[in-house]
């Protein structure tokens, strides 16, 4: 029996590790893969992917215990990181955080939160109450 190829690209490594775990990591790794920015900073991968080159993993635990310190990040990331850490690596995230992640992000963020609800698809009109 053949394997399948390995993926070449990071997110590829990234996607197809999160597929072998719980669903609360493969929603924030693909959180972090939609989102993009934040991924592609090395100093976020040098301290969150343990990166092979041919397989790659987030390190949750480390990821979460040094990030906030070791980054320096504006207030958007900061609020995005740590939504995703929380769902990735349970922990309590101040709500009023979501005021910061900006549009694109809280979409992001949403349709996480949507994917760990079990929910397909949800649709979100922003507009005065």
């Amino acid at each position: 029996m053949e394997q399948a190829p390995q993926p070449r690209s990071l997110t590829g490594r990234l996607a197809a590790w999160a597929g072998t775990r719980g669903t609360t990591e493969q929603v924030a790794v693909a959180a972090l893969i939609e989102e993009g920015d934040v991924l592609a900073r090395e100093d976020v991968r040098d301290l969150l992917v343990a990166d092979t080159g041919t397989a790659a993993s987030c390190d949750w635990p480390r990821f979460e215990a040094r990030y906030r310190n070791s980054l320096v990040l504006d207030a958007s990331e900061r609020a995005f990181l740590d939504f995703v850490v929380a769902v990735s690596f349970p922990r309590l995230v101040p709500l009023w955080q979501v005021e910061h992640l900006g549009e694109r992000r809280l979409v992001v963020v949403l349709r996480a939160l949507a994917a760990l609800a079990g929910a397909g698809a949800v649709k979100v009109e922003v507009g005065s109450w």
